[in-house]
């Protein structure tokens, strides 16, 4: 059984915690916040203990119900695996404590590749993360790149990518974070970061990224055009986004032409939290004249990284080898299955 504690329960968080304790094979030791706000409270009733980086705000958790089971450092002794979900840049500050502790991190894609000097996506080097004591789960719009860019380039060879990133301006729950009335440009240069972040993964693949951010919370948006080595079909690129656990296809059928309309279809699933744990490819946008390959794709910013956590978390505790094996595993334990 791995001993999994998560350092920072917000938006990702949370979610991974709820994920790890779903798998058979892992359990959560431990959970933290820096204040005693509502997500405190969803930690105490899922039976998670509570820890607090500052002992000195215990009597503000005291004061609300909210029993602390000790400090962050005491958190780490319990666990095997620390999954930081701390804001970006708070992870490389907390690295030197993972350090003197001896505890194998996984970090998230807020932070540089260099802080853990290995980026990981499931589908694409999970062999090569086996053992390391630090690892970096990509960013969202990178986990939804390199799933389907891995998927086919095996398949044809990808010659080059340009793809760009429309993306939501803030989470749902954030209220201090716009735009409201405009397109921004993340950033105005070219490239964006998404290309090499694709590429600390994926270093063969020649990619530009743009981006920019827009008044929605609800996911992301990809424009994507691949160039080729071998001719495609769209046949044959659908049957491969269909054999993909974590690729799922909005087709044409439910009439699903926004993100709004998918995050409500989603919902109405059952998913926890109506979250989405695949791409959504569109079925209608996939287009292969010759040797390219144009779609657009939908990826929920707060759920895509989740299953990358949780297999992150056994290929470098080494108890899972095999990524497939992995994959199926956290998948089943969330009663998931991409959406076809």
């Amino acid at each position: 059984m791995i001993k999994v504690a998560i350092n920072g329960y917000g938006t990702i968080g949370k979610r991974v915690a709820d994920a790890v304790a779903a798998q058979k094979d892992m359990r959560v030791v431990g959970v933290s916040k820096t204040s005693p706000n509502a997500e405190a409270y969803i930690a105490q009733s899922r039976g998670f203990p509570l820890y607090i980086a500052d002992l000195s705000k215990k009597p503000a958790f005291d004061k609300f119900g909210l029993p602390v089971a000790g400090s962050v450092q005491e958190m780490l002794k319990e666990a095997d695996v620390i999954v930081d979900a701390t804001p970006g840049g708070v992870g490389e500050k907390n690295k030197a404590l993972y350090e003197k502790q001896g505890v194998t991190a996984i970090f998230q894609g807020g932070e540089e590749h260099e802080v853990a000097g290995f980026s990981f996506c499931s589908d694409c080097n999970y062999s090569e993360a086996l053992g390391r004591q630090f690892i970096r789960v990509v960013s969202c719009n990178t986990t939804g790149l390199c799933r389907i860019i891995n998927t086919i380039d095996k398949a044809y060879g990808v010659q080059k990518v340009r793809a760009t990133m429309v993306r939501r301006g803030a989470d749902p729950a954030v209220i201090k974070k716009g735009p409201i009335d405009a397109i921004v440009l993340d950033p105005a240069t070219v490239p964006s970061h998404h290309g090499p972040d694709v590429q600390t993964v994926l270093p063969r693949i020649d990619i530009v990224t743009m981006a920019t951010i827009v008044p929605t919370t609800f996911m992301h948006v990809h424009a994507v055009q691949m160039d080729l080595r071998k001719e495609a079909t769209r046949e044959r690129v659908i049957d491969l986004i269909r054999a993909h656990s974590r690729l799922g296809l909005v087709r044409k059928g439910p009439a699903i032409k926004s993100t709004a309309e998918l995050k409500e279809f989603v919902m109405d699933l059952g998913r926890p939290r109506a979250d989405m744990w695949e791409n959504g490819i569109f079925e209608e946008s996939i287009t292969a004249p010759g040797k390219e390959l144009l779609f657009f794709q939908a990826i929920h910013q707060e759920a895509v990284v989740v299953v990358e956590n949780v297999d992150a978390i056994r290929a470098a505790t080494e108890t899972i080898k095999n990524a497939a094996t992995s994959i199926q595993m956290t998948n089943e334990a969330l009663h998931f299955t991409a959406i076809r």
